[in-house]
């Protein structure tokens, strides 16, 4: 059972004991990334998580990495386009110096001037790996292109030219603005109790309270208007991907849209795949996906193969789609989807990492936990109707947007999409 504590300054602090296991799972959570920047500082939520890994007032870089690799442990961190996470895992007797340890990167980051100018060239490495990664180089594409002048289209890592134009004046005054007890929780799972967590906490992480920051949302997402975009690259693969709006994180379509992608695309027992992997051989991968935000989401079908087959595999996946939209799932289908929905969900649950991020999200999306329960029910209830409904809506191919990474001899059109 889970435990929930808000501190005077505002800080959210929410546990779970799992008494049978030997490590803790401790994260901090910030409402804070690319979502919030400005064109001109873009990547600065990102590059914040790297300088807050380049020492503070009581420990050296080295000191930082080392406190958690001497025992074993993990220590990582991540930005993502509205959240940004640090987080640890050590045995259960090191859960105070981890918590410790998080707190002073919170508190005593130094942003020393030396450091930053050298983090710049590292985060400039970490862009142009994106860039010859093109399985991750299309998914910034789409979003680029596909939300238009939405705060969501901005990439995580920033541009060269935003992380060169970064300084530290800049970087802290965005730093004072997010990082504060109203726009943190701290979150942690396994073997420990939520009394003395708290107690720690509280005298480990003594942040200013500041004003409530405005949520997101304040920006309607786009239309879905099946726009086309083409960037062409040599690359021995030409990269695909389609997508259109999706629901957002704590919509009531979530579920059946969950269990559409998994049939549609989400495993290798997939339609996608079975029909154009397995039984065409045109592929080496294709998957769908779906990426929910706090007030909006999309829906995603990714692949990557030979240039004269992009309109051919295009095509297959236009009739897929519109055979779902006419069709619907089968019944074994339903049923097969529900079984792999509630068993992925309930394994993960036996990672105290997952567990202490479901912690968190829960808190940041419902305000609640929401039990594994309501969940497996959840997914029990979902209905051939709430399947149709949700189809109709996220995938009408008319409505899909798609973005090609590569060169397609003799081009490519949006007329593939029509089979």
């Amino acid at each position: 059972m889970s435990e929930k504590t808000v501190l005077p300054n505002g800080v959210r602090v929410i546990t779970e004991e799992i008494g049978y296991v030997r490590s803790v799972s401790i994260g901090a959570w910030v409402i804070s990334g690319s979502r919030y920047e400005e064109d001109s500082i873009g990547g600065v939520a990102h590059f914040i998580e790297h300088m807050l890994f380049k020492g503070t007032t009581n420990r050296t870089a080295f000191d930082i990495a080392a406190a958690v690799d001497s025992v074993g442990g993990v220590l990582n961190a991540y930005t993502g386009k509205e959240l940004t996470s640090f987080y640890a895992k050590v045995p259960d007797y090191y859960a105070t110096e981890a918590l410790d340890l998080l707190s002073d990167l919170l508190r005593n980051a130094l942003f020393d001037p030396v450091e930053l100018e050298k983090e710049k060239f590292v985060v400039f490495q970490e862009i142009k790996m994106v860039e010859d990664t093109p399985d991750d180089a299309i998914h910034d594409f789409f979003e680029f292109h596909f939300w238009k002048d939405h705060p969501l289209r901005r990439s995580v890592l920033g541009s060269r030219e935003s992380v060169e134009a970064l300084n530290r004046d800049g970087v802290i005054d965005f730093f004072s603005k997010r990082y504060h007890g109203r726009n943190l929780v701290i979150s942690a799972a396994g073997n420990l109790k939520h009394g003395p967590f708290v107690e720690q906490v509280e005298r480990l992480l003594q942040l200013p309270a500041a004003e409530e920051l405005p949520k997101a949302g304040n920006t309607p997402p786009p239309e879905a208007t099946g726009d086309l975009f083409l960037q062409e690259k040599d690359l021995e693969q030409v990269h695909v991907l389609m997508g259109a709006l999706g629901p957002h994180a704590a919509d009531e379509d979530r579920y059946p849209a969950m269990l559409v992608n998994m049939v549609l695309g989400g495993s290798m027992s997939s339609r996608l795949f079975q029909e154009i992997r397995e039984k065409r051989g045109l592929v080496y991968s294709i998957h769908s996906f779906l990426v929910p935000y706090s007030d909006t989401g999309w829906f995603g079908i990714h692949f990557g193969t030979e240039g004269d087959r992009v309109r051919e595999v295009a095509g297959l996946v236009s009739g897929e789609l519109r055979k779902l939209c006419r069709e619907s799932l089968t019944g074994e289908e339903i049923r097969s989807g529900k079984e792999q929905m509630k068993g992925s969900f309930l394994l993960s649950m036996e990672s105290t990492d997952v567990r202490m991020s479901r912690l968190a999200r829960n808190e940041l999306t419902f305000g609640r936990q929401v039990p594994v329960e309501e969940v497996i029910r959840k997914i029990d209830g979902i209905t051939g109707e709430d399947i149709r409904r949700v189809t109709r809506w996220m995938l009408r191919p008319e409505n899909l947007s798609m973005a090609v990474l590569g060169k397609v001899p003799g081009g490519v059109t949006r007329e593939c999409l029509n089979g």
